[in-house]
């Protein structure tokens, strides 16, 4: 896989990585047989937790926990990025960019961060946040449809009557996510119709991307006050501005601290990695929430997902020959 290289003007890739809420049980068991495996292996030693038995046999409930559903989750992509990184060839990768907790996954695959080292801010990330929805329960929903416009100043109206509830992913024209109470989602919810919108409730266990996670923040600090990022190898899209950063004077602890409290800007940041020259989209992790996604904000840009052994088998020619 080589980084920074345009293919002598050919295609570029963005690799894109899910965050939480892609995972589901027994994710990791195709992989189990597999050389990646030892991935699994390196990163439970790393954080103190039997990962495998999160990406194996934990239970749906069991991985709608925080600090599992993190862990489980950016264990998986570390698992397929290294299959990828072993199979693809000449991959000419960009860019790269994470949803939420993706951009951990993102961080590593540029060379900013170790996989060790991001393993375990990301546990302490998954602890933290799990604590702060104790400390001031919430939930999430999405809001399909709708005029966004219509859709941020309907969530700035039941703010100004006293609810606790924020925007909290920007996803795709016609996807918008709110975070915050139950009372505050509920009565934006309410209200959708009159703008367009249908709802659909998310099954999370707090209110992620909004200000009822500003406790998490200082243990968030300290985790990466113990890494040494590096410049990296190719730019990182984030969340908080969808801007590519790169480079030893990019504050990236200030950067992830910011992304607990604020809107994910995936729409901005896919436009962004469009604009840069990035041709394909490579989403490695479950799901295929995220090429989906592209393919509605940036219509020209080719997909592939890669979650399981078959898929990389599916697509490795295909890499190799970009």
């Amino acid at each position: 896989m080589t980084y920074g290289s345009d293919s002598d003007g050919g295609e570029r890739v963005a690799l894109v990585f899910p965050g939480q809420g892609a995972q589901r049980p027994a994710m990791g068991e195709p992989w189990r047989d597999t050389p990646y495996w030892g991935v699994v292996e390196s990163l439970s030693e790393a954080v103190g937790r039997d990962l495998a038995a999160l990406l194996t046999t934990a239970d749906a409930e069991e991985l709608r926990r925080t600090d599992n559903a993190q862990l489980a989750t950016f264990t998986l992509e570390m698992i397929v990025l290294a299959a990828v990184r072993d199979r693809a060839g000449e991959l000419p990768v960009a860019c790269t960019a994470g949803h939420s907790l993706g951009e951990y996954s993102a961080l590593v695959a540029a060379g900013v961060l170790g996989a060790e080292e991001a393993g375990r801010v990301v546990a302490e990330r998954g602890a933290a946040m799990a604590d702060a929805a104790r400390r001031a329960p919430g939930t999430m929903a999405v809001l399909l449809g709708g005029d966004a416009d219509g859709l941020r100043a309907l969530v700035e109206e039941e703010r100004a009557a006293g609810r606790q509830v924020w925007v909290a992913n920007l996803n795709a024209p016609g996807q918008t996510v709110i975070s915050g109470t139950v009372e505050g989602v509920d009565a934006v919810a309410a209200r959708a119709g009159e703008v367009g919108a249908r709802v659909a409730r998310i099954p999370v266990g707090g209110a992620f991307h909004s200000p009822l996670m500003d406790s998490a923040r200082p243990r968030l600090a300290a985790a990466w006050a113990a890494v040494a990022p590096g410049p990296g190898r190719v730019p990182v899209v984030t969340n908080v501005d969808g801007t590519a950063h790169r480079g030893p004077d990019v504050d990236w602890r200030d950067l992830a601290v910011r992304q607990l409290t604020a809107p994910v800007r995936w729409e901005h940041t896919v436009r962004t990695l469009a604009d840069a020259g990035c041709t394909r989209f490579v989403e490695l992790g479950p799901g295929q929430v995220l090429t989906g996604l592209a393919r509605r904000i940036a219509p020209a840009v080719s997909t592939v997902s890669v979650s399981t052994p078959e898929q990389l088998a599916a697509v490795g020619s295909e890499l190799v020959t970009l």
